[in-house]
């Protein structure tokens, strides 16, 4: 129960993940490789994170808070020791019993406002400097309308179908776009339209995208407004369709954070 419950985080709960798609576009034009975005982080089993320091990577909490030992995280295709987890200190997670009412009564909404209410947000020290990538800027200004890039290997589909409930959550790596239609406090986030009221290439994130980029381009250079998070996917009665055009994707909006990243990096925590 916990891991269909977490479809809502994107949530990493055992090893298993894409982007989804517009039904009216080859999923060809999806497709993308790593070197496109070496910066992007593989976390151990499915998930993403960001490189945004030489020895830092940026995640969402709860792609990280489920795994006992975060020992290795892959970054351009080179797998690199870790030396610490750092949480934030605000991030709830959910409790099973909290879990298992939402199943019962077919009722999130509790669930989801709890969720809203949490800092997913944690960082990733590892042991040695990389200095064969490009650490990713972090995007301090306003991000409403603004078109950004997202990307993951986690669970795919086309948005009149949604995605599969139950994995796999890690496939192949894919990008998409999208227009942010909120940004305050915690969250940006966006909605998956159907065409003909979408972007060329309009897409939504899966199950096991949680912790993955969302990019603004400014000039020639693709800044960090947000890491992927949570939706609030299409409900039919107690039905959940994850995937489908009309949900709402909710990312960690970093601006919100940019004090509590420079402190943790400045002064690094203890594991938690």
């Amino acid at each position: 129960m916990t891991r269909f419950i977490l479809l809502f985080l994107l949530a990493c709960t055992s090893p298993a993940g894409a982007v989804v798609i517009r039904d009216d576009v080859p999923d060809a034009r999806y497709r993308m490789a790593a070197s496109e975005f070496p910066a992007l982080a593989d976390l151990p089993g499915e998930g993403h994170g960001v490189l945004i320091s030489p020895q830092w990577v940026l995640t969402a909490a709860h792609a990280v808070s489920w795994q006992h030992v975060v020992d290795v995280v892959v970054v351009d295709g080179t797998p690199r020791a870790v030396r610490n987890v750092v949480i934030h200190p605000g991030y709830k997670k959910p409790s099973q019993a909290m879990i298992d009412a939402a199943f019962k009564s077919g009722d999130w909404e509790a669930f989801l406002e709890y969720i809203a209410a949490s800092d997913d947000v944690a960082l990733i020290q590892l042991a040695e400097p990389v200095l064969d990538v490009a650490p990713v800027r972090i995007y301090n200004g306003p991000a409403l309308g603004k078109v950004v890039r997202i990307m993951g290997r986690g669970a795919t589909g086309t948005g009149s179908k949604g995605h599969p409930l139950h994995g796999p959550n890690r496939t192949d790596l894919r990008q998409g776009f999208n227009k942010i239609t909120a940004s305050e406090g915690r969250w940006i986030g966006y909605r998956f339209d159907e065409p003909p009221n979408a972007l060329p290439l309009e897409a939504s994130i899966g199950s096991g995208d949680s912790g993955g980029p969302m990019l603004i381009s400014i000039g020639e250079e693709w800044q960090l407004a947000g890491i992927t998070a949570w939706k609030r996917a299409v409900v039919t009665g107690t039905q959940l369709h994850p995937g489908r055009y009309g949900e709402t994707c909710y990312g960690v909006r970093l601006a919100n954070y940019a004090d509590w990243i420079e402190t943790t990096i400045a002064e690094p925590a203890t594991i938690r």
